[in-house]
C-alpha cells in the first residue's frame, strides 16, 4: 500500500502501514516488562522489605523516590517535548532513554540486602534515574501515536500496545518463577533441582536478577520500533535554534491557556486520577507483602495473573474505546478502579470489607493466597488491573484525539507532566500518610482522594480536537 492510499491518521496525514503501527506497539512491549518486574512486583518490594529492612519505612522511602522523580520530570519534560517537536524526530530521544534505562537496570544487581553493595543511597539514586528515563521514553513514544495510527484504530492500537507489554511481562515473570524462585522449594519433577545459573536465593539474587533481565529485554524488544515505525521528518533547523524555539513554544502555550482550555481541564483531571490509579499498582506489591507477608514467589504469581488480567483488559478496553469513545471508556475505568481500591484497603489478614471478621486458617492446600482475605484481595486486584489498563489506554487515545497534531510531542509532554505532577504529590501523600499514621493501610488508602477528584473533573472535558492558537502558527 503506497502512502497516498493509506488511511488518514489522527494527525491528518497518511497513517503508517500496518507493519509500522504494529511495530510501534513494541515500544510498550519493550518498556513495560521492566517497569512491571522492577517497580510493581519484585524489585521495589525487595528494596522496601530487604534493602531498607522495614516495610513501613520502605514504603515511605519509595513514596519519596517517586516524588523526587516527579519533581525532576515536571521541571524538564515540557521543554524537551517542545524541543523535540521542533527537531521533528522522536526516535533518537527514545533510543537515548532506552539505553540509559538498560544500563541502570543492569546495575540494580549490585543493590544488595541490608544496604550492602552499592549502598542504600546510591541504590536510591539509581532507581530515581530509572524512573526519570522511563518517563522520558514514554513521552516520546506516546507522541508518535497520532501520526502512525489510523483514525478508526487508535483505541485498539493503544490497547494492543498495553496488552503486548503485559503479555511479554507474563513470559518474563514465568521464567523468573520457574528458573529462579521455585527451584529448591518444591519437588515437582519438571523444576530444576536448584536455581539456574547458580542464582543464590539467600542473597536475594532471584529478586535482583529482574533488573538485568528487564534491561536486556528492553534492548531486544525495541528493535521493531526502530526498524519499521516511521519517525517524524527532521526539520533541518540548527539544534540551538530548535531549542530556543521549543522553549518559546512552552511559554506561548502557557499564554494561550484559554484557547487550550479543554486540554488544560483534561490534563488537570489526569493529574489526579492517573496517579491515583498508577499509585495503586506501584504500591500494591509493597502493601501486600507488608500486610500479608507475601514473599517473592507469591508476588511473582500475583504479577503473572495480574499481567494476564491487564493484557485482557487492554485489548477489550481498546475495542470499547473505538466503540463508545475514549472519554466514556475512561469514566467507566476510573469509577470501577476507585470502588475496587476501597475494597482493597478494607482487607486485613483477619478482616474483610473493614468490619467482617474472617479466619486466618488456610482454606485450601496451596501455600500461596490461602486465607479468605488473601483470596479476596487477589481476585479484586485482578479486576482492578483489567479496568486500570483500560483507563491507561483510553486516556492516551483521548489525548491523541484532542491535541493539535502539529504540537503532538509538546502536548504529550504536558500529558506526561500531568502524571508527574501528582507523581510526586501522590507518592509524597502515601509516604507522608504512612509515616504519620505508621500504617501502610492509611498510606495506601490516601490514593482514593486523588481518583475521586480526577473523576469529577473529567465530566468537564469534551472529546473534540483543539487547533493551534493563532498566535502560535508558524
Amino acid at each position: 500500500m503506497n502512502e497516498t492510499n493509506r488511511p488518514i491518521s489522527l494527525a491528518g496525514t497518511p497513517a503508517a502501514s500496518p507493519l509500522g503501527y504494529y511495530s510501534w506497539t513494541f515500544g510498550q512491549a519493550a518498556r513495560d516488562p521492566l517497569y512491571i518486574m522492577v517497580i510493581i512486583y519484585i524489585f521495589f518490594p525487595y528494596f522496601s522489605n530487604v534493602v531498607v529492612g522495614d516495610p513501613v519505612r520502605g514504603q515511605a522511602l519509595i513514596g519519596y523516590l517517586n516524588a523526587g522523580a516527579g519533581v525532576f520530570m515536571a521541571l524538564t519534560i515540557p521543554f524537551l517535548g517542545a524541543i523535540a517537536d521542533k527537531i521533528g524526530k522522536r526516535k533518537p530521544w527514545i533510543l537515548g532513554s532506552h539505553l540509559l534505562m538498560a544500563v541502570i537496570a543492569v546495575s540494580l544487581w549490585w543493590i544488595l540486602p541490608g544496604g550492602q553493595g552499592v549502598g542504600l543511597g546510591l541504590g536510591f539514586f539509581l532507581l530515581l534515574i530509572l524512573l526519570i528515563a522511563f518517563g522520558y521514553a514514554e513521552v516520546f513514544h506516546n507522541a508518535m501515536l497520532p501520526a502512525v495510527s489510523p483514525i478508526d484504530k487508535a483505541g485498539i492500537i493503544s490497547g494492543m500496545a498495553f496488552s503486548l507489554g503485559n503479555m511479554c511481562a507474563i513470559g518474563l515473570l514465568i521464567f523468573v518463577l520457574f528458573a529462579f524462585a521455585l527451584p529448591g522449594t518444591l519437588d515437582w519433577s519438571f523444576l530444576p533441582s536448584a536455581p539456574l545459573f547458580g542464582i543464590d536465593k539467600d542473597l536475594h539474587e532471584h529478586d535482583r536478577i529482574v533488573g538485568p533481565l528487564g534491561g536486556l529485554w528492553l534492548l531486544i524488544a525495541s528493535i521493531p520500533l526502530f526498524l519499521f515505525t516511521p519517525d517524524g521528518k527532521a526539520s533541518g533547523n540548527p539544534v540551538f535554534a530548535s531549542v530556543q524555539q521549543g522553549l518559546k513554544d512552552v511559554v506561548n502555550t502557557i499564554k494561550q491557556l484559554k484557547h487550550y482550555s479543554n486540554i488544560a481541564i483534561y490534563l488537570l483531571s489526569r493529574m489526579f486520577f492517573n496517579d491515583g490509579m498508577a499509585g495503586v499498582l506501584v504500591f500494591n506489591g509493597v502493601y501486600a507483602s507488608g500486610t500479608f507477608g507475601w514473599d517473592t514467589i507469591a508476588l511473582l504469581l500475583l504479577g503473572i495473573f495480574t499481567s494476564t488480567s491487564a493484557m485482557i483488559g487492554a485489548y477489550l478496553g481498546g475495542l470499547v474505546d473505538d466503540k463508545l469513545g475514549s472519554i466514556k471508556t475512561l469514566k467507566i475505568a476510573i469509577g470501577m478502579t476507585t470502588l475496587i481500591l476501597i475494597g482493597l484497603v478494607s482487607m486485613q489478614p483477619d478482616t474483610i470489607f473493614f468490619v467482617v471478621s474472617v479466619s486466618t486458617e488456610p482454606v485450601w492446600s496451596s501455600p500461596y493466597f490461602s486465607t479468605v482475605a488473601e483470596v479476596i484481595y487477589f481476585l479484586m486486584f485482578q479486576v482492578f488491573a483489567l479496568f486500570f489498563v483500560t483507563g491507561l489506554s483510553a486516556s492516551r487515545t483521548l489525548m491523541a484525539k484532542i491535541s493539535p497534531p502539529e504540537m503532538a510531542t509538546q502536548f504529550f509532554a504536558l500529558y506526561s507532566l500531568s502524571g508527574t505532577v501528582t507523581a510526586f504529590l501522590a507518592p509524597l501523600l502515601v509516604g507522608t500518610t504512612t509515616a504519620i499514621f505508621q500504617s501502610q493501610r492509611a498510606g495506601f488508602a490516601s490514593l482514593i482522594l486523588l481518583m475521586v477528584i480526577g473523576a469529577i473533573m473529567l465530566f468537564l472535558v469534551k472529546e473534540e480536537r483543539s487547533t493551534v492558537a493563532p498566535g502560535q502558527r508558524q
